[in-house]
C-alpha cells in the first residue's frame, strides 16, 4: 500500500458505509448528534492502528470522507466525538472503537473485555461514569470490500405461489453437524445446504421454502460465554449486513459460498427465507457494550423512556429497542433488506418481534413508516413477508393485525392443534376455525388464508417429539436453574415423564405426533414444520435452547444414516415418508389449501357445499353440539372445483378423533365414491377405495378421505 496521505478528501454523503471505487474508499457514516467523528484504520493483522482522519464533511447528518490509493481488504473502524450524558441520551466515547453498521465483513473476532463498556464497570456512579480505556484490542475491524456484480448466469429464482408453499425451519450449523457423510469442514456451514443428498432430502418432504434462523453476524453475549454456552439462535445482531462467518466452510469466499448454496437450492424449486432481527441489536441495555450503534448516535438508533432518557425502552426484553421511527435508521433497515434481496436473491423475510418494528409513538400501527416503507418498495414488496405477530410492549399481541402482503406466524393455530390432541375441553369451534385459515383473525382488506403461518412445533418451544415425550421443561442445562422458557408449552408426556420403552405409551405418542403434524397439513393457510421433526429430533425436554450449540440441538441423523437400531431406524423414516405423503396430498387436493376463505355458502356439487361441519353420526353440528365441552370428534367436508372445463370437483372429507378410543363415524349425505387416502395411525397403510357408509377412527388420529364429482349444471 503506498503512503497515506495526512487527509482525507472531502468525499460524498451516500452511498452509507465503505464504498470503493477502483482509486479509493468513500467513507459515510451518519450521527445526528456527534461533534466529529475519526476514521481509524488497522494492519492486516487488525491489532495495530496505522493511521487516523477526522472525516472532513458532514452533508445531512451524514459524516463522510474519500481516502484514495486504498481499496478491498483495508480494516477499519470509527471513533465519535460528543457530549457523555446518558440522562439526555448521549453516549459518545471517543476511546471506544466502532463498527461501521454497514459493513459488509469483519476481521476478527470481539474478546470480552471491560473496556468494551462505555462507562467504569464497577463504579458507583454506574453508567454515569465514563471510561477513558481504548477497545480497540478487544474489537473486531470492519472490512473494505469489493462491490462487484455477482455471476447469476441465467439463474431464476423459483417464485412459488403462497397457495405451494411448504416451509421448513431450519438452523444453518444445527442442519448438517451431525451429518457423518460430509466432510468435517462443511459441517454446520452453508455450504452444506448446496449438498446434493441434503437437497433431496428436502425435496423428499415436498419442502418448497426454508426459513432460515438469523444468518447475520451476531455477537455471542458475555452472560453466556462466561457460562461456556453460546448463542446459538442468533437473536443478537451484530451487523444487519454481514454474514455470520461461522457457518461458512471458507470464510474468505463466505458471498460465492452463500450464493452456491441459495443457487443449488434454487435449482432445486425450494426458496430461502431469512429471519432477520430489526427490532433490537446486541448492545443491550444502558449497561451493555459500546460496539456500534451506541456509540455512533444512541439517542437516534434507539428508543429511549420519555423523559428518563438514561433508560431504553425495552419492547423487545432484551434491553433496547431500535428507533425505526428515525428516518436514518429506518434507511439502515431497508438498505439491508435490499442487499440481502438483491446480492444473494433471497426470496423472502421472517421479522423477528414483527410488533416492534410496527410500533410508532402512539402504538402498534399497520401503516406505520415500516410497513409503508416495505409495501412500496418494487424489490421487497414482491418477496414472502413474515411476521412473528408480537413482542413484550404495550399492545404487543397484534395477530391479525398487519398489512397486506404480510404473512404470520399463528400462535392460535399451534395452541388450539396442541390443546385439541391432547384431549382438552370445549375446542370444537377453536379447532375449525384454525382448520379454515383462522379467517377472524385474517379477512380483513382483501388478505388471503396464506397470510396465516400454521406450526406446531418451531425453534423457540419444544420440538414435535418432545411435545408428547415430556410435560416439563427441562432446561437445566441453560444454567438458569431450570427457570427460563415458558413454563407451560401444552404438552403432555401420555403416561411416563421422559424416554420409555413402554411399546403402548410410544404408540399413542407417535399417534398424537401424526395428528398434529397432519391437522398443519390439512388446514388452509401456509404449513410450516420445524427443521428435525421428519427424523424424531429431540432436545431432551428443553424447550429453550437458544444457548446450546452441541448436541442437545444439532439434528441427529445417526438412527437414519447409521441405524443402531433397525425399530428405531425404521421409525424415523416412516416419519420422513409420512411427512411427504402429506405434502403430497396437500399438492393432490385443491380444498386442503385453498387460498380464498370458505363459510359453506357456494354449492359445488349438488347437496355438497363448500365448507360443511358435522358429528360423527353424520350429522350438521347444532349450535348446542358445537358448545359441547367434552366433545373431541369432529368432521369437515370440503368441495372445491378442480376442473372448469370437465365441471369436476374436488372433495374431502377430514374426520378427527382426539378422544382414547376408537370411534365409528357414519358418513354424512350425499354418498359420494369415497377413497380413504390417509390414516395417521397406519401412516403407511395404502390409499383404498371406502365400501360402506362407515369409517372407524382409531383413538388419537385423524383419517382423510377424498372423491372427485360432478359439478352441478349452471
Amino acid at each position: 500500500m503506498p503512503p497515506l496521505p495526512r487527509r482525507l478528501e472531502a468525499g460524498q454523503p451516500s452511498p452509507l458505509g465503505a464504498s470503493w471505487d477502483g482509486l479509493g474508499v468513500n467513507f459515510a457514516v451518519f450521527s445526528a448528534h456527534a461533534t466529529r467523528i475519526e476514521l481509524c484504520l488497522f494492519d492486516p493483522s487488525g491489532r495495530r492502528e496505522i493511521a487516523r482522519y477526522d472525516l472532513p464533511e458532514c452533508t445531512d447528518e451524514v459524516f463522510h470522507g474519500y481516502l484514495s490509493d486504498v481499496g478491498p481488504g483495508l480494516l477499519y473502524g470509527y471513533r465519535a466525538h460528543g457530549p457523555y450524558q446518558p440522562e439526555s441520551g448521549h453516549r459518545f466515547n471517543p476511546h471506544k472503537l466502532l463498527l461501521d453498521p454497514y459493513a459488509r465483513a469483519f476481521a476478527g473476532r470481539l474478546l470480552w473485555s471491560d473496556t468494551l463498556f462505555g462507562y467504569r464497570i464497577g463504579s458507583p456512579r454506574g453508567d454515569i461514569s465514563f471510561d477513558r480505556r481504548d477497545s480497540a484490542a478487544a474489537m473486531p475491524k470492519s472490512v473494505v470490500t469489493v462491490d462487484e456484480s455477482p455471476v447469476w448466469g441465467d439463474h431464476r429464482p423459483p417464485r412459488r405461489s403462497w397457495q405451494e408453499t411448504v416451509i421448513y425451519e431450519m438452523h444453518v450449523r444445527g442442519f448438517s453437524m451431525r451429518r457423518e457423510d460430509l466432510e468435517p469442514y462443511l459441517r454446520g456451514t452453508l455450504a452444506a445446504l448446496a449438498d446434493p443428498r441434503l437437497i433431496e432430502h428436502l425435496v423428499k418432504l415436498g419442502i418448497t421454502a426454508i426459513e432460515l434462523l438469523p444468518v447475520h453476524g451476531f455477537l455471542q453475549d458475555r452472560f453466556l460465554v462466561e457460562r461456556r454456552l453460546a448463542n446459538y439462535w442468533g437473536y443478537s445482531t451484530l451487523c444487519f449486513f454481514t454474514p455470520e462467518l461461522r457457518y461458512f466452510a471458507d470464510p474468505a469466499n463466505f458471498a460465492h459460498e452463500l450464493r452456491a448454496a441459495i443457487r443449488r437450492l434454487h435449482g432445486a424449486g425450494i426458496e430461502v427465507i431469512l429471519d432477520v432481527v430489526y427490532n433490537h441489536t446486541c448492545e443491550g441495555n444502558e449497561l451493555g457494550p459500546t460496539l456500534c450503534w451506541r456509540g455512533l448516535d444512541n439517542a437516534s438508533y434507539y428508543r429511549l423512556v420519555p423523559g428518563h432518557a438514561r433508560h431504553f425502552v425495552n419492547d423487545t426484553g432484551t434491553g433496547n429497542t431500535l428507533n425505526l421511527s428515525h428516518p436514518r435508521v429506518l434507511q439502515m433497515v431497508m438498505d439491508s433488506l435490499r442487499f440481502w434481496a438483491t446480492a444473494y436473491r433471497v426470496d423472502g423475510f421472517r421479522f423477528d418481534l414483527g410488533c416492534t418494528l410496527g410500533r410508532e409513538d402512539h402504538g402498534f400501527d399497520p401503516g406505520s413508516g415500516f410497513f409503508d416503507a416495505i409495501c412500496q418498495d418494487p424489490v421487497l414488496s414482491s418477496l414472502k413477508l413474515i411476521s412473528e405477530p408480537w413482542d413484550l410492549g404495550p399492545g404487543g399481541y397484534q395477530l391479525g393485525n398487519h398489512p397486506p402482503g404480510f404473512a404470520e406466524w399463528n400462535d392460535r393455530f399451534r395452541d388450539a392443534v396442541r390443546r385439541y390432541w391432547r384431549g382438552d375441553p370445549m375446542l370444537r369451534p377453536e379447532i375449525s376455525a384454525r382448520l379454515m385459515g383462522s379467517s377472524e383473525l385474517f379477512e380483513r382488506r382483501r388478505r388471503r388464508s396464506w397470510a396465516s403461518i400454521n406450526f406446531v412445533t418451531a425453534h423457540d418451544g419444544m420440538t414435535l417429539h418432545d411435545l408428547v415425550t415430556y410435560a416439563e421443561r427441562r432446561n437445566e442445562a441453560n444454567g438458569e436453574e431450570g427457570q427460563d422458557g415458558t413454563s407451560d408449552d401444552l404438552s403432555t408426556n401420555w403416561g411416563v415423564e421422559g424416554e420409555t420403552e413402554d411399546r403402548a405409551i410410544n404408540e399413542v405418542r407417535g399417534r398424537v405426533a401424526r395428528a398434529m403434524l397432519a391437522t398443519v397439513f390439512i388446514s388452509h393457510g401456509t404449513p410450516m414444520l420445524l427443521g428435525g421433526d421428519e427424523i424424531g429430533r429431540t432436545q431432551h425436554g428443553n424447550n429453550n435452547a437458544y444457548c446450546q450449540d452441541n448436541e442437545i440441538s444439532w439434528f441427529d441423523w445417526s438412527s437414519v444414516l447409521v441405524p443402531q437400531n433397525e425399530d428405531e431406524a425404521a421409525e424415523m423414516r416412516m416419519l420422513t415418508r409420512f411427512i411427504a405423503r402429506l405434502a403430497a396430498l396437500r399438492r393432490a387436493h385443491p380444498t386442503l389449501r385453498s387460498a380464498r376463505f370458505l363459510h359453506g355458502r357456494d354449492e359445488i356439487v349438488p347437496g355438497v357445499h363448500d365448507t360443511a361441519w358435522f358429528d360423527e353420526s353424520g350429522k350438521v353440528l347444532t349450535r348446542t353440539a358445537w358448545e359441547d365441552p367434552v366433545a373431541q370428534l369432529l368432521a369437515v367436508r370440503r368441495a372445491a372445483v378442480l376442473d372448469r372445463t370437465e365441471g369436476a370437483a374436488d372433495i374431502t372429507l377430514a374426520l378427527l378423533n382426539a378422544s382414547a378410543t376408537d370411534r365409528e363415524f357414519v358418513l354424512p349425505p350425499p354418498p359420494l365414491p369415497w377413497c380413504i387416502v390417509l390414516d395417521t395411525s397406519a401412516p403407511e397403510l395404502p390409499e383404498k377405495e371406502l365400501e360402506g357408509g362407515k369409517v372407524t377412527v382409531p383413538a388419537h388420529s385423524l383419517v382423510l378421505l377424498a372423491a372427485t364429482a360432478r359439478r352441478a349444471a349452471t
